[in-house]
């Protein structure tokens, strides 16, 4: 019989159904390997869906539950909640959500469940769209973006979902993503040891739908970091943000020449965003030196 402390390192077992190269794979295997066997999991339709797998062949090895597309946030609190209600209150619950369950489908129950500061952690594996139904653009999706339902650039800027979250004043969020592996095992055992809601901001590739070679997605994720694209940081209590990655402050085509689905970008288009992430960046760092901008 195998105890705790036996037990394999992996939660993820192999054989599951992801795409080769799939960073949103590569995501959770490096979550449930931080939190651990002495846990559950809820998933809801998408791409982390088909990861898991369904019974009896699921490859998580940890209760596993899978709930409706909108309701991620709510079904791990009521899990939560029947928990607590056992006298177990040392199994943390986790929800795996992509950027449609999160960003656009499942925003008013998820901002509910922070509203009441419920006791679970929350993942948004976010690949930019909705992958597993064809590529269809979300509120997640970049702006001049290429997807199935955007064929010559997505119109639309990304929704800005940390500091969505941060107006909810929750204990914790933090971004992370698969090319730096420590800092997001780190900030999932940081999460496991607070309580209330804790979010975290998952940068998951699809190599599909942002047209990369499938040994990619963390050398892309390593550019949208460096370029300041996707910095890497935390939230405490809302308020209180600490960046835990020093960029280079690459220019951002050495992240948008990677991908396929940026190929068709004009100049002004590359500027633009230039733009746009060099404002960001210097909002942050004001935000982290405890000044508005």
């Amino acid at each position: 019989m195998l105890t705790e402390t036996s037990r394999p390192t992996e939660v993820m077992r192999s054989g599951h159904l992801a795409c080769p190269g799939c960073g949103l794979a590569m995501g959770m295997r490096m979550v449930l390997r931080a939190l651990g066997h002495h846990a559950v999991v809820v998933v809801v339709p998408s791409c982390a869906a088909i990861v898991s797998g369904p019974f009896p062949n699921a490859a998580l090895d940890v209760p596993l539950f899978h709930s409706a597309f909108e309701v991620a946030a709510p079904t791990a609190a009521g899990i939560s909640n029947a928990l607590k209600v056992q006298g177990k209150d040392d199994i943390p619950v986790l929800a795996f959500a992509g950027d449609g369950g999160t960003f656009d489908i499942g925003l008013q129950s998820l901002s509910g469940a922070a509203d009441r500061n419920e006791d679970l952690i929350y993942v948004c594996m976010d690949n930019e769209g909705y992958m597993n139904t064809g590529i269809q653009v979300s509120s997640a999706t970049p702006r001049f973006a290429w997807t199935g339902t955007s064929p010559t650039g997505n119109t639309r800027r990304k929704k800005q979902i940390m500091e969505i979250m941060a107006a909810h004043r929750i204990p914790y969020a933090a971004t992370a993503c698969v090319g730096f592996p420590e800092d997001l095992m780190n900030k999932v055992k940081r999460a496991k040891e607070i309580r209330g809601t804790r979010f975290i901001h998952l940068l998951s590739p699809c190599p599909t739908g942002w047209k990369i070679e499938e040994h990619m997605s963390p050398k892309v994720t390593v550019a949208a970091v460096e370029t300041n694209i996707f910095p890497l940081f935390e939230i405490y209590d809302g308020t209180r943000y600490e960046i835990n990655h020093e960029s280079r402050s690459l220019p951002v085509e050495r992240y948008l020449s990677l991908q396929g689905r940026f190929r068709h970008l004009t100049e002004e288009q590359r500027l633009e965003t230039q733009s746009e992430v060099d404002q960001n960046w210097k909002v942050l760092n004001a935000k982290a030196s405890g000044y508005a901008c």
